[in-house]
C-alpha cells in the first residue's frame, strides 16, 4: 500500500510539470507565424552563432550565451520572460531594453527577422 500512496501523491506533481511543458509547446506550436528557413538565414546573417550553439546553423558553436536548441521547451526566455513567441521576438529585438545588464547586444534585428528567427528557434526540438 505505501507504493500506492506515493504514486497518488506524485501524480499531481507530474501532471503540473507536464502542463507547464504543454503550455510552452502549445505556444510554440501556434508559432510566431514566421518562416523558419528565412529565420535560419537571418540567424546566420546577424552572427548569432558567434555566441550561441544553434542546431542547423553552420558555424554556430558559440559558448558565450546558452545553446538555443530546445528553446521551445523552456519556461522562460533569457530567464526573465515567460516563453511565448511574442516575448522571444521582444528579446531578440531589444535584449538590453529588457535587461540592461545582459551581454547580448542589440543587433538591430527587424520585426520580420525577429518573427522568422523565432519560428526557426521554435522549430528546434
Amino acid at each position: 500500500m505505501p507504493g500506492k500512496v506515493y504514486l497518488a501523491s506524485a501524480l499531481p506533481i507530474v501532471l503540473l510539470l507536464c502542463g507547464c511543458d504543454t503550455r510552452v509547446q502549445r505556444a510554440s506550436a501556434a508559432g510566431s507565424g514566421g518562416d523558419p528557413p528565412r529565420g535560419a538565414r537571418a540567424i546566420a546573417r546577424y552572427g548569432c552563432g558567434a555566441c550561441h550553439t544553434i542546431s542547423g546553423i553552420p558555424g554556430a558553436h558559440g559558448q558565450v550565451g546558452p545553446p538555443l536548441s530546445g528553446i521551445a521547451r523552456r519556461l522562460y526566455v533569457a530567464g526573465e520572460l515567460v516563453n511565448t513567441p511574442e516575448n522571444l521576438m521582444r528579446w531578440v529585438r531589444d535584449p538590453t531594453g529588457i535587461n540592461g545588464k545582459t551581454l547580448m547586444p542589440n543587433l538591430g534585428v527587424t520585426e520580420q527577422d525577429a518573427l522568422d528567427i523565432s519560428a526557426y528557434l521554435y522549430s528546434l526540438r
